[in-house]
């Protein structure tokens, strides 16, 4: 059995919005392409074609690896967070002294994790 993926419900709902536009808006999109490079004839020397088909193949991995992703994902329910504890879900101050400034980080799964926008990881060594 798969190991549980732990998200935020922000997490969670970002993956989910992401799967919708590619389901939905981005499959349209490339098979709209893919008839259009069509109709312009030979195939074995059309660009456009191969571009397209590159495309919808990365498009169909990803809604693949979306949708295994959200089957094995276990929610963390910000309301019933331990405050006493840092974990997932909750909003941590840390102190640099060697630079004498203050960070914030969003303390999250390893799927949601983002240093460049303070969201680290729960198994993080900060």
């Amino acid at each position: 059995m798969a190991e549980k993926k732990i998200l935020t419900y922000t997490g969670m709902k970002k993956l989910e919005d992401e799967l919708f536009d590619l389901k939905v808006v981005q499959r349209k999109e490339i098979a709209q392409k893919i008839k259009e490079a069509r109709e312009q004839g030979d195939l074995s020397e059309n660009a456009e074609y191969d571009a397209a088909k590159d495309e919808q193949r990365d498009i169909e991995a990803r809604i693949e690896e979306l949708e295994k992703l959200l089957k094995n994902v276990e929610v963390v329910d910000e309301d019933d967070i331990n405050l006493d504890q840092i974990n997932i879900g909750c909003r941590v101050k840390v102190h640099d002294i060697e630079f004498d400034e203050e960070m914030d980080f969003s303390i999250v799964g390893s799927t949601e994790a983002i240093i460049l926008k303070g969201m680290i990881n729960k198994e993080s060594t900060v």
